[in-house]
Protein backbone atom coordinates (compact mmCIF):
# COMPACT_ATOMS: atom_id res chain seq x y z
CA UNK A 1 0.00 0.00 0.00
CA UNK A 2 1.69 3.03 -0.90
CA UNK A 3 1.52 7.07 0.42
CA UNK A 4 -1.53 8.56 -0.08
CA UNK A 5 -0.68 12.01 -2.59
CA UNK A 6 -0.48 14.91 -1.23
CA UNK A 7 -1.55 18.06 -3.37
CA UNK A 8 1.11 20.90 -2.77
CA UNK A 9 -0.21 23.92 -1.21
CA UNK A 10 0.15 27.19 -2.52
CA UNK A 11 2.61 29.69 -0.92
CA UNK A 12 2.70 33.69 -0.84
CA UNK A 13 4.14 36.26 0.92
CA UNK A 14 2.31 38.65 2.66
CA UNK A 15 4.51 40.60 4.91
CA UNK A 16 8.29 41.74 4.59
CA UNK A 17 11.04 43.31 6.91
CA UNK A 18 14.57 44.55 6.93
CA UNK A 19 17.03 45.96 8.50
CA UNK A 20 20.32 46.62 6.25
CA UNK A 21 23.25 49.22 5.44
CA UNK A 22 20.39 51.38 3.39
CA UNK A 23 18.09 51.36 6.04
CA UNK A 24 16.04 50.19 9.02
CA UNK A 25 12.99 49.94 6.96
CA UNK A 26 11.39 48.37 3.94
CA UNK A 27 10.48 51.63 2.42
CA UNK A 28 14.45 52.75 2.90
CA UNK A 29 15.51 49.72 1.51
CA UNK A 30 14.16 49.77 -1.46
CA UNK A 31 14.61 53.61 -2.09
CA UNK A 32 18.40 52.84 -1.91
CA UNK A 33 18.48 50.17 -3.94
CA UNK A 34 16.01 51.79 -6.94
CA UNK A 35 18.57 54.60 -6.65
CA UNK A 36 21.52 52.08 -6.62
CA UNK A 37 22.93 54.27 -3.28
CA UNK A 38 25.79 52.78 -1.40
CA UNK A 39 25.29 51.51 1.93
CA UNK A 40 29.30 50.88 2.32
CA UNK A 41 31.73 53.15 4.44
CA UNK A 42 34.53 53.25 6.66
CA UNK A 43 33.93 51.00 9.60
CA UNK A 44 32.86 52.54 12.61
CA UNK A 45 31.86 49.82 15.30
CA UNK A 46 35.25 48.87 15.70
CA UNK A 47 39.05 50.82 15.02
CA UNK A 48 39.53 48.39 11.84
CA UNK A 49 43.00 50.92 11.26
CA UNK A 50 44.68 47.43 11.82
CA UNK A 51 43.13 45.40 9.37
CA UNK A 52 43.54 44.94 6.10
CA UNK A 53 39.85 46.11 4.92
CA UNK A 54 38.75 48.62 6.58
CA UNK A 55 35.75 49.44 5.35
CA UNK A 56 31.80 47.21 5.81
CA UNK A 57 28.33 48.01 5.35
CA UNK A 58 26.87 48.97 8.74
CA UNK A 59 23.55 49.01 10.01
CA UNK A 60 23.52 52.78 10.79
CA UNK A 61 21.39 54.82 13.35
CA UNK A 62 19.68 51.28 14.69
CA UNK A 63 17.82 51.73 18.38
CA UNK A 64 16.25 48.20 19.07
CA UNK A 65 14.24 50.00 21.67
CA UNK A 66 11.97 51.58 19.33
CA UNK A 67 10.29 48.64 19.13
CA UNK A 68 11.96 46.43 21.85
CA UNK A 69 11.33 46.66 25.37
CA UNK A 70 14.87 48.01 26.78
CA UNK A 71 16.12 44.85 29.34
CA UNK A 72 14.95 42.39 26.53
CA UNK A 73 17.67 43.95 24.28
CA UNK A 74 20.34 43.77 26.98
CA UNK A 75 19.90 39.51 26.68
CA UNK A 76 19.87 39.71 23.02
CA UNK A 77 23.45 39.80 20.63
CA UNK A 78 23.16 42.27 17.44
CA UNK A 79 22.27 39.62 15.14
CA UNK A 80 19.45 38.94 17.05
CA UNK A 81 18.19 42.38 18.02
CA UNK A 82 18.27 42.59 13.69
CA UNK A 83 15.63 39.59 13.65
CA UNK A 84 13.77 41.01 15.85
CA UNK A 85 13.53 44.57 14.59
CA UNK A 86 12.51 43.20 11.15
CA UNK A 87 10.32 40.63 12.43
CA UNK A 88 8.48 43.21 13.89
CA UNK A 89 8.51 45.10 10.92
CA UNK A 90 7.19 41.89 8.78
CA UNK A 91 4.33 41.27 10.99
CA UNK A 92 2.93 44.09 11.09
CA UNK A 93 3.05 45.15 7.32
CA UNK A 94 0.96 41.41 6.56
CA UNK A 95 -1.48 42.49 8.80
CA UNK A 96 -1.90 39.48 10.16
CA UNK A 97 -3.70 38.47 13.46
CA UNK A 98 -2.13 35.90 15.33
CA UNK A 99 -4.47 36.09 18.06
CA UNK A 100 -7.57 34.67 15.33
CA UNK A 101 -5.40 31.84 13.82
CA UNK A 102 -4.25 28.17 14.72
CA UNK A 103 -0.59 28.99 16.16
CA UNK A 104 0.02 25.84 16.21
CA UNK A 105 0.09 25.87 12.43
CA UNK A 106 2.67 29.27 12.12
CA UNK A 107 6.42 28.36 12.55
CA UNK A 108 9.41 30.03 12.45
CA UNK A 109 12.34 29.10 10.37
CA UNK A 110 15.27 31.32 10.39
CA UNK A 111 18.79 31.28 10.22
CA UNK A 112 22.13 33.18 10.99
CA UNK A 113 25.71 31.51 9.58
CA UNK A 114 27.51 32.66 12.27
CA UNK A 115 25.30 34.59 15.24
CA UNK A 116 26.09 36.02 18.27
CA UNK A 117 29.88 37.29 17.48
CA UNK A 118 29.47 40.25 19.99
CA UNK A 119 28.53 38.38 22.90
CA UNK A 120 30.93 35.75 22.20
CA UNK A 121 33.78 37.89 22.08
CA UNK A 122 32.49 40.14 25.26
CA UNK A 123 32.51 36.87 27.23
CA UNK A 124 36.12 35.57 26.08
CA UNK A 125 36.99 39.08 27.63
CA UNK A 126 35.19 38.56 30.82
CA UNK A 127 36.90 34.91 31.11
CA UNK A 128 40.03 36.00 30.10
CA UNK A 129 40.47 38.88 32.23
CA UNK A 130 38.25 38.31 34.95
CA UNK A 131 38.15 34.50 35.42
CA UNK A 132 35.42 32.16 34.64
CA UNK A 133 33.04 33.06 37.43
CA UNK A 134 32.47 36.30 35.13
CA UNK A 135 30.91 34.93 32.42
CA UNK A 136 27.18 35.52 32.09
CA UNK A 137 24.38 33.74 32.48
CA UNK A 138 23.04 34.54 29.18
CA UNK A 139 26.36 34.08 27.02
CA UNK A 140 25.13 30.62 25.57
CA UNK A 141 21.07 31.41 24.93
CA UNK A 142 22.29 35.41 23.84
CA UNK A 143 25.16 33.58 21.31
CA UNK A 144 23.78 30.50 19.65
CA UNK A 145 22.72 31.17 16.29
CA UNK A 146 18.77 29.51 17.03
CA UNK A 147 18.10 32.03 19.48
CA UNK A 148 16.82 34.34 17.11
CA UNK A 149 14.07 31.62 15.87
CA UNK A 150 13.19 31.09 19.51
CA UNK A 151 12.86 34.46 20.28
CA UNK A 152 10.49 35.41 17.29
CA UNK A 153 8.27 32.52 18.53
CA UNK A 154 8.27 33.39 22.26
CA UNK A 155 6.93 36.89 21.10
CA UNK A 156 4.19 35.82 19.15
CA UNK A 157 3.43 32.51 20.88
CA UNK A 158 3.90 30.34 17.44
CA UNK A 159 4.19 26.59 18.38
CA UNK A 160 4.40 25.43 14.75
CA UNK A 161 8.04 24.42 13.16
CA UNK A 162 11.14 26.56 14.65
CA UNK A 163 14.56 25.43 14.14
CA UNK A 164 17.31 27.26 12.53
CA UNK A 165 19.14 27.16 9.34
CA UNK A 166 23.12 27.32 9.04
CA UNK A 167 24.82 27.29 5.59
CA UNK A 168 27.10 30.70 5.77
CA UNK A 169 26.04 32.56 2.76
CA UNK A 170 23.17 30.30 1.88
CA UNK A 171 22.13 30.26 5.29
CA UNK A 172 18.64 32.36 4.93
CA UNK A 173 17.87 30.71 1.32
CA UNK A 174 17.97 27.82 2.96
CA UNK A 175 15.44 28.88 5.80
CA UNK A 176 12.85 30.50 2.75
CA UNK A 177 12.80 27.23 1.35
CA UNK A 178 12.35 25.02 4.27
CA UNK A 179 9.51 27.26 5.67
CA UNK A 180 8.07 27.33 2.02
CA UNK A 181 8.14 23.36 2.20
CA UNK A 182 6.78 23.19 5.32
CA UNK A 183 3.59 25.11 4.13
CA UNK A 184 3.34 23.53 0.73
CA UNK A 185 2.65 20.03 2.43
CA UNK A 186 0.70 21.19 4.81
CA UNK A 187 2.58 21.48 7.93
CA UNK A 188 1.79 24.64 8.43
CA UNK A 189 -0.48 27.54 7.47
CA UNK A 190 2.29 30.45 8.12
CA UNK A 191 5.96 30.76 8.50
CA UNK A 192 8.45 33.47 9.60
CA UNK A 193 11.45 33.27 7.77
CA UNK A 194 14.75 34.58 7.17
CA UNK A 195 17.83 35.61 8.21
CA UNK A 196 20.38 37.99 10.33
CA UNK A 197 23.80 38.47 10.95
CA UNK A 198 26.06 41.01 12.98
CA UNK A 199 29.81 39.63 11.58
CA UNK A 200 31.55 43.25 11.85
CA UNK A 201 33.50 41.90 15.27
CA UNK A 202 36.90 41.99 15.82
CA UNK A 203 37.29 38.41 15.31
CA UNK A 204 34.56 38.45 12.49
CA UNK A 205 36.43 41.20 10.84
CA UNK A 206 39.77 39.82 11.08
CA UNK A 207 39.11 36.17 10.19
CA UNK A 208 37.66 37.09 6.93
CA UNK A 209 40.71 39.29 6.45
CA UNK A 210 43.00 36.42 7.32
CA UNK A 211 41.57 34.57 4.31
CA UNK A 212 41.85 38.00 2.26
CA UNK A 213 38.34 37.02 1.13
CA UNK A 214 37.69 41.17 1.63
CA UNK A 215 38.19 44.18 -1.07
CA UNK A 216 41.34 46.34 0.30
CA UNK A 217 39.58 49.14 -1.46
CA UNK A 218 39.91 51.14 1.37
CA UNK A 219 40.63 54.59 -0.36
CA UNK A 220 36.66 54.28 -2.04
CA UNK A 221 34.14 52.34 0.17
CA UNK A 222 31.44 53.56 -2.00
CA UNK A 223 33.11 52.10 -5.06
CA UNK A 224 34.63 48.79 -3.41
CA UNK A 225 31.76 46.00 -3.85
CA UNK A 226 31.48 45.65 -7.73
CA UNK A 227 30.28 42.59 -8.50
CA UNK A 228 31.02 41.30 -12.36
CA UNK A 229 33.25 44.08 -12.89
CA UNK A 230 36.70 43.08 -13.83
CA UNK A 231 38.68 45.21 -10.87
CA UNK A 232 36.46 43.82 -8.43
CA UNK A 233 39.24 42.05 -5.60
CA UNK A 234 36.85 40.91 -2.83
CA UNK A 235 33.74 40.98 -1.19
CA UNK A 236 32.33 43.75 1.50
CA UNK A 237 31.48 42.22 5.27
CA UNK A 238 28.26 43.63 6.53
CA UNK A 239 25.55 43.08 8.69
CA UNK A 240 21.43 43.06 8.59
CA UNK A 241 18.48 41.34 8.68
CA UNK A 242 15.32 40.46 7.05
CA UNK A 243 12.26 38.71 7.50
CA UNK A 244 9.85 37.34 4.73
CA UNK A 245 6.08 36.42 6.16
CA UNK A 246 5.12 33.53 4.37
CA UNK A 247 1.34 32.01 4.12
CA UNK A 248 -0.79 29.57 2.19
CA UNK A 249 -2.49 30.98 -0.06
CA UNK A 250 -6.36 30.19 1.15
CA UNK A 251 -5.06 31.09 4.24
CA UNK A 252 -3.96 34.63 3.25
CA UNK A 253 -6.85 35.55 0.58
CA UNK A 254 -9.82 34.48 3.80
CA UNK A 255 -8.43 37.10 6.13
CA UNK A 256 -8.05 39.44 2.57
CA UNK A 257 -4.18 39.84 3.00
CA UNK A 258 -2.02 41.95 0.33
CA UNK A 259 0.00 39.38 -1.89
CA UNK A 260 3.27 40.84 -2.96
CA UNK A 261 4.38 37.42 -5.12
CA UNK A 262 4.27 33.95 -5.13
CA UNK A 263 7.24 31.89 -4.16
CA UNK A 264 6.79 28.71 -6.12
CA UNK A 265 10.00 26.74 -6.57
CA UNK A 266 13.31 25.53 -4.38
CA UNK A 267 16.25 24.19 -5.18
CA UNK A 268 19.38 23.05 -3.24
CA UNK A 269 22.42 21.31 -4.02
CA UNK A 270 26.20 20.81 -3.13
CA UNK A 271 29.18 21.63 -5.21
CA UNK A 272 31.77 18.94 -2.97
CA UNK A 273 34.19 20.63 -4.34
CA UNK A 274 35.87 23.03 -2.17
CA UNK A 275 35.49 24.39 1.64
CA UNK A 276 35.63 27.87 0.43
CA UNK A 277 35.56 27.99 -3.68
CA UNK A 278 32.58 27.31 -6.18
CA UNK A 279 34.23 25.28 -9.05
CA UNK A 280 34.74 27.48 -12.13
CA UNK A 281 31.98 25.63 -14.03
CA UNK A 282 29.56 26.97 -11.59
CA UNK A 283 27.98 23.19 -11.47
CA UNK A 284 26.42 23.33 -8.20
CA UNK A 285 24.75 26.73 -8.30
CA UNK A 286 23.57 25.56 -12.08
CA UNK A 287 21.79 22.51 -10.12
CA UNK A 288 20.11 24.41 -7.86
CA UNK A 289 18.62 26.87 -10.56
CA UNK A 290 17.72 24.01 -12.31
CA UNK A 291 16.36 23.05 -9.54
CA UNK A 292 14.50 25.75 -8.39
CA UNK A 293 12.62 26.06 -11.91
CA UNK A 294 11.73 22.10 -11.83
CA UNK A 295 10.01 22.52 -8.99
CA UNK A 296 8.31 25.71 -9.42
CA UNK A 297 6.75 24.09 -12.83
CA UNK A 298 8.51 26.79 -14.88
CA UNK A 299 10.10 26.84 -18.23
CA UNK A 300 13.67 28.41 -18.93
CA UNK A 301 11.95 31.17 -21.12
CA UNK A 302 9.37 32.35 -18.06
CA UNK A 303 12.84 33.09 -16.28
CA UNK A 304 12.75 37.64 -17.12
CA UNK A 305 15.51 38.12 -14.20
CA UNK A 306 18.11 36.91 -11.85
CA UNK A 307 18.75 38.36 -8.36
CA UNK A 308 22.66 37.14 -8.40
CA UNK A 309 24.38 36.08 -5.42
CA UNK A 310 27.48 38.34 -7.06
CA UNK A 311 30.06 38.47 -4.38
CA UNK A 312 32.48 40.84 -5.77
CA UNK A 313 35.12 38.59 -5.57
CA UNK A 314 36.76 36.80 -8.75
CA UNK A 315 36.19 33.34 -8.32
CA UNK A 316 32.51 33.29 -7.29
CA UNK A 317 30.89 36.10 -9.84
CA UNK A 318 32.69 34.50 -12.99
CA UNK A 319 31.48 30.34 -11.42
CA UNK A 320 27.96 32.15 -11.16
CA UNK A 321 27.88 33.65 -14.89
CA UNK A 322 29.24 30.47 -16.46
CA UNK A 323 26.49 28.61 -14.43
CA UNK A 324 23.55 31.22 -15.55
CA UNK A 325 24.99 30.24 -18.97
CA UNK A 326 24.88 26.21 -18.68
CA UNK A 327 21.23 26.48 -17.54
CA UNK A 328 19.85 29.19 -20.04
CA UNK A 329 22.59 28.92 -22.82
CA UNK A 330 22.35 31.85 -25.63
CA UNK A 331 19.41 33.29 -23.86
CA UNK A 332 21.20 34.13 -20.52
CA UNK A 333 22.14 36.93 -22.92
CA UNK A 334 18.67 38.58 -22.44
CA UNK A 335 18.12 37.85 -18.61
CA UNK A 336 18.46 40.97 -16.72
CA UNK A 337 20.94 40.12 -13.54
CA UNK A 338 21.80 42.08 -10.89
CA UNK A 339 23.67 42.03 -7.42
CA UNK A 340 22.13 44.23 -4.94
CA UNK A 341 25.54 43.40 -2.74
CA UNK A 342 27.52 46.18 -4.82
CA UNK A 343 25.25 48.34 -2.22
CA UNK A 344 24.53 46.76 0.89
CA UNK A 345 27.49 44.62 1.01
CA UNK A 346 27.54 40.67 1.85
CA UNK A 347 25.32 40.28 4.88
CA UNK A 348 26.31 36.59 4.96
CA UNK A 349 23.26 34.72 6.52
CA UNK A 350 21.30 37.73 5.87
CA UNK A 351 21.92 37.80 2.26
CA UNK A 352 19.55 35.16 0.82
CA UNK A 353 16.51 36.91 2.92
CA UNK A 354 17.19 40.69 1.63
CA UNK A 355 17.80 39.79 -1.74
CA UNK A 356 14.82 37.67 -2.31
CA UNK A 357 13.02 40.45 -1.06
CA UNK A 358 14.82 42.95 -3.43
CA UNK A 359 12.78 40.38 -5.52
CA UNK A 360 10.25 40.36 -4.78
CA UNK A 361 9.95 44.11 -4.87
CA UNK A 362 11.32 43.51 -8.49
CA UNK A 363 7.90 41.85 -9.22
CA UNK A 364 5.58 44.16 -7.67
CA UNK A 365 6.73 47.51 -8.97
CA UNK A 366 8.34 46.20 -12.43
CA UNK A 367 11.84 47.80 -11.47
CA UNK A 368 14.44 46.10 -11.79
CA UNK A 369 17.38 47.33 -9.27
CA UNK A 370 21.37 48.10 -10.81
CA UNK A 371 24.49 46.29 -10.26
CA UNK A 372 26.55 49.57 -9.14
CA UNK A 373 30.22 50.31 -9.94
CA UNK A 374 30.37 48.28 -12.92
CA UNK A 375 32.83 50.01 -15.01
CA UNK A 376 34.87 47.67 -16.11
CA UNK A 377 33.94 44.30 -18.36
CA UNK A 378 35.29 41.44 -17.89
CA UNK A 379 35.76 38.73 -20.55
CA UNK A 380 34.54 35.93 -17.87
CA UNK A 381 31.07 38.06 -16.49
CA UNK A 382 29.79 39.02 -20.29
CA UNK A 383 26.05 39.18 -19.36
CA UNK A 384 23.78 41.60 -18.37
CA UNK A 385 24.18 42.53 -14.76
CA UNK A 386 21.81 46.08 -14.91
CA UNK A 387 24.86 48.34 -15.03
CA UNK A 388 24.79 51.30 -12.44
CA UNK A 389 20.99 52.49 -12.85
CA UNK A 390 18.25 50.80 -12.41
CA UNK A 391 15.50 50.09 -15.24
CA UNK A 392 11.80 49.68 -15.46
CA UNK A 393 10.78 46.38 -16.99
CA UNK A 394 7.74 43.95 -15.85
CA UNK A 395 8.90 40.86 -14.43
CA UNK A 396 6.64 37.97 -13.98
CA UNK A 397 8.59 35.12 -12.75
CA UNK A 398 12.72 35.32 -11.05
CA UNK A 399 15.27 33.62 -9.35
CA UNK A 400 17.06 34.60 -6.54
CA UNK A 401 20.71 32.86 -5.71
CA UNK A 402 22.64 31.92 -2.84
CA UNK A 403 26.09 30.18 -2.68
CA UNK A 404 27.71 29.53 1.06
CA UNK A 405 31.45 28.24 1.92
CA UNK A 406 31.53 24.61 1.78
CA UNK A 407 29.46 24.07 -1.06
CA UNK A 408 26.27 24.87 -0.20
CA UNK A 409 23.67 26.61 -2.90
CA UNK A 410 20.24 27.80 -2.81
CA UNK A 411 17.63 29.39 -5.69
CA UNK A 412 14.43 30.20 -4.85
CA UNK A 413 11.64 30.80 -7.71
CA UNK A 414 8.82 33.33 -7.60
CA UNK A 415 6.58 34.64 -9.68
CA UNK A 416 3.43 37.54 -9.36
CA UNK A 417 0.88 36.31 -7.91
CA UNK A 418 -2.02 35.66 -10.14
Amino acid sequence: MGLPQITPRRVVITGIGAVTPLGNSIEEFWEGLKSGSSGINHITLLDASEYSSKIGGEVKNFDPTIKLDHRETKRMDRFCQFAMFAGIEAVEDSGIDFESCDRDRIGVIFGSGIGGMYVFEEQVRNVLNKGPRKISPFFIPAMISDIAAGHLSIRYGLHGPNFSTTSACATSGHAIGCAMRSIRYGESDVMLTGGSEAPITLVGLGGFCAMRALSTRNDAPEKASRPFDKERDGFIIAEGGGIILLEELEHALARKAKIYAEIIGVGFSGDAFHITAPPEDGRGAAKSMLAAIKDGGLELEDIDYINAHGTSTPLNDAAETQAIKTVFGERAKKIPISSIKSMVGHTLGAAGALELISTVLTIKHSIIPPTINYENPDPACDLDYTPNKAIKKEVNAALSNTFGFGGHNASLAVKKYS
